[in-house]
């Protein structure tokens, strides 16, 4: 069979549903013969930077990535419709946007869900992963994530045999009760305990895996929605900018001990996860301002979220050392950086070196940067949730917390405002 029908594919901006930032999202329509459906292409774009006339993003710091995730879509779209025409006769637009959401093309929301085929619990999680991993591939999601995403995986089969006796479930049998049992697994009956934090993002992983359940009409509801995933976070004491000195000013012999030292400062002075000092490039030196001050620009792997950070004098010495490395002249990098499984071995070694007792590792440098910035120069909380790439400034409160120095220095501070020298009431006058 083969239809000889044709496809019209139309971006338009949906500006009645503007935010309160001014932006609005973009939805894609497909027409096949008269026939219209819509879906949002999870794309927003300010109601000032979209061109009606050319149905594209003009402006916005992220306008040329939204024009090609709708490229991306459209093509997607005209190579399904060309898959569909070669096995139906008739193809409607529901058919289409069926397809494109992993979803049977004859599937309609009248229609049983028993008449589409519902995958198991580890099917969909293993179809989840495996989407995951190509989007690391292009560069897109972190690789540390995807590790995390095969732990969850990993996990529910074994509780599942545990627990079940079964080596799969059906998504319809998942009830809220997987979910508490699930959690006393991994912290009371496996024989590698998990702490209640680790517990819990397996929990929170499996949830959204349940989404996607939901996402695609294999379930009507989430079943372990109602469950609180939370706990305490654990606190990690930054290094004292003491010590952050102290590996700085060592003098180090070994040629690769000294690279991993100096990429650890960076990320002390820089606050980069490792995934994002790895990728680092000259690209990512912005100027900016009046005084045209270089910054380090980057959205971070993980999460998408920028990072702005001015260059302080010791990163731009790091920079200015590394430019005519061989290693980062062939790699387009700033800074020479281990594979992260050496990377960290080389830190034990740093730290044994350095007098250092502690576990030196690349998220603990991201704590000492939040700590160094808060507590030493005296940013806001709020310009340090920026520089740091964090999405709620909450995740910056688990980061960095107020010392006594500061407080300190704050009390000095006002004090000089209302007492002499000597310790006196100064006479304020008050304006009427």
């Amino acid at each position: 069979m083969k239809s000889n029908q044709t496809l019209a594919i139309l971006f338009w901006h949906r500006k009645s549903k503007a935010d309160s930032n001014g932006y609005a999202p973009v939805i894609c329509r497909m027409t096949i013969d008269g026939l219209e459906e819509e879906f949002s292409t999870a794309k927003k774009v300010h109601v000032d930077g979209w061109d009606i006339e050319n149905k594209k993003a003009v402006s916005g710091s992220e306008f040329k990535k939204v024009n090609s995730a709708l490229d991306a879509i459209k093509l997607n779209l005209e190579s399904y419709f060309l898959v569909l025409r070669t096995q139906y006769e008739v193809i409607t637009p529901l058919m289409l946007k069926n397809v494109y959401k992993n979803i049977s093309p004859e599937f309609d929301k009248a229609t049983k869900a028993d008449d589409v085929k519902t995958p198991t619990l580890l099917e969909l999680s293993a179809s989840h992963v495996s989407e995951f991993e190509e989007l690391v591939q292009l560069k897109k999601r972190s690789k540390e994530t995807l590790k995390q995403w095969r732990a969850t995986e990993s996990k529910l089969k074994e509780f599942i045999l545990a627990e079940y006796f079964k080596e799969d479930m059906e998504l319809s049998s998942i009830e809220y009760s997987f979910a508490s049992k699930f959690h006393k697994y991994l912290t009371v009956k496996r024989t590698d305990k998990l702490g209640e934090a680790a517990a819990m993002k397996q929990i929170k992983n499996t949830k959204q895996i349940l989404k996607l359940a939901v996402t695609n009409n294999y379930l009507s509801k989430n079943p372990i929605e109602g469950f609180k995933c939370v706990a305490e976070e654990p606190i990690i004491p930054p290094l004292e900018i003491e010590e952050v000195e102290r590996i700085w000013n060592k003098k180090i012999e070994i040629e690769r001990l000294r690279q991993v030292r100096d990429a650890f400062i960076f990320q002390c002075f820089t606050g980069f996860a490792y995934q994002d000092i790895y990728n680092l490039t000259p690209d990512h030196i912005i100027r900016v301002g009046v005084d045209r001050e270089r910054w380090l620009v980057k959205e971070r792997g993980k999460t998408g979220v920028t990072e702005s950070v001015p260059m302080l004098p010791i990163i731009k010495e790091l920079i200015e050392k590394y430019k005519s490395d061989p290693y980062c002249i062939a790699n387009n990098c700033l800074i020479p950086v281990n594979s992260n499984y050496i990377y960290n071995c080389y830190l034990k070694e740093l730290a044994d070196i350095c007098g250092i007792k502690r576990n030196l590792n690349t998220h603990l440098a991201r704590h000492t940067f939040a700590d160094i910035m808060l507590n030493v120069l005296d940013f806001p909380l709020e310009d340090v949730s920026k520089m740091i790439g964090h999405k709620s400034i909450r995740t910056t409160q688990r980061y960095a917390r107020v010392k006594k120095r500061r407080i300190a220095n704050r009390m000095r501070e006002a004090k000089s405002l209302i007492f002499d020298e000597n310790g006196k009431l100064k006479e304020l006058s008050i304006a009427s």
